[in-house]
């Protein structure tokens, strides 16, 4: 069945773009300053598995906004979530391949720099793009790929620091830390990319798909919270070290990320990358005021090149909210599904 089109403003687009951008700031800064307490530190991985619960849950309570009846809202239900195996299997692919990427994050993490891997891991960026020129059968102009580079290239020079001798004495291993940023780029760019394609190519409600997507999610963030700290949390339990701030922050990311499934759906994930360098802008401005950070030439000019490349981006004016039928049904034929 062909996928409607879905007349959105331009005035809402920017709307989420903005909120998106902001609460992906604010969660940053938030974030680290939990990260960097003096308490003992709360499981990061039980966050992960509370935000995807609490995202379940909100996505629900939409759906069922959405639907205007009970009997509606059971019956959208029972047809997409209860009775569509194969559709929660779908979704469960980027549940997974987001799985891997925050373990490579993590193996990255712990052999390369912090600074390294910030600069590194913004090659997403381009990824992301290439993804979507592959799966999603779309061309990008000149212009276009000139502003995704001028971006990578602004977010790094955003990030950039002074080299400075690290005090890190464990043994590590750059090429190891080199490689898990790779996957962890073809992950992130592959996951958002396929889901973009499964929220586009179908009629079915964004809120139906996130909960696909969310019980997964679910699925996946508990296995991964028992195989990293189940020895610790069996001592000292599922919710040790929390506090409002740890709440806050598992906040954040469920409205963030509730936000970004919009934003794919109705932009694209390309833009998705754009916000996300925006917030970076944004949060570095906030560590000036609240950690003291000194604001170099590199930092002007990197942001200069973070808004030149939105405003670059954001000319071409082409159809990005749905996906080409006819392209699918081919490929559906060729592949046999």
């Amino acid at each position: 069945m062909a996928a409607p089109r879905e007349n959105v403003s331009l005035l809402f687009k920017l709307y989420c773009l903005a909120v998106m951008t902001l609460v992906a700031a604010a969660y940053t800064i938030a974030l680290r300053y939990t990260r960097t307490s003096d308490r003992e530190l709360y499981f990061s991985t039980t966050a992960v598995c509370i935000t995807e619960v609490i995202k379940l849950l909100l996505s629900v309570g939409i759906l069922a906004k959405e639907t205007g009846s009970p009997g509606r809202f059971k019956a959208s239900l029972r047809e997409n979530v209860l009775g569509s195996p194969k559709e929660l299997m779908k979704l469960s692919v980027p549940s997974l391949v987001y799985a891997v990427q925050n373990n490579m994050a993590f193996l990255a993490l712990s052999n390369l720099d912090a600074a390294v891997y910030q600069v590194t891991y913004q090659l997403k960026i381009p990824c992301t793009a290439l993804c979507t020129v592959l799966m999603l059968n779309r061309t990008l102009s000149k212009l276009q790929w000139v502003s995704v580079f001028m971006l990578c290239g602004g977010v790094i020079l955003v990030q950039w620091e002074p080299a400075q001798a690290t005090k890190v004495v464990v043994e590590q291993n750059p090429l190891l830390g080199f490689g898990a940023v790779a996957i962890a780029v073809l992950c992130s760019g592959f996951a958002g990319v396929y889901f973009e394609k499964v929220l586009k190519s179908s009629d079915t409600s964004l809120w139906v798909r996130n909960i696909q997507m969310y019980l997964s999610g679910i699925v996946v963030t508990l296995v991964g919270v028992y195989l990293s700290d189940g020895a610790e949390i069996n001592e000292k339990g599922f919710f040790f070290g929390y506090t409002y701030y740890v709440w806050f922050v598992i906040f954040l990311a469920s409205v963030g990320g509730l936000y970004t499934s919009v934003v794919v759906k109705y932009t694209d994930n390309i833009m998705k990358g754009f916000s996300a360098a925006a917030a970076i802008v944004l949060s570095t401005i906030a560590s000036v005021m609240l950690f003291g950070l000194q604001i170099t030439l590199t930092f002007a000019l990197g942001t200069l090149l973070v808004c030149v490349s939105i405003y670059l981006y954001g000319l071409p004016r082409q159809d990005t909210t749905s996906i080409q039928q006819g392209e699918i049904a081919s490929k559906e034929r060729v592949g046999g599904t």
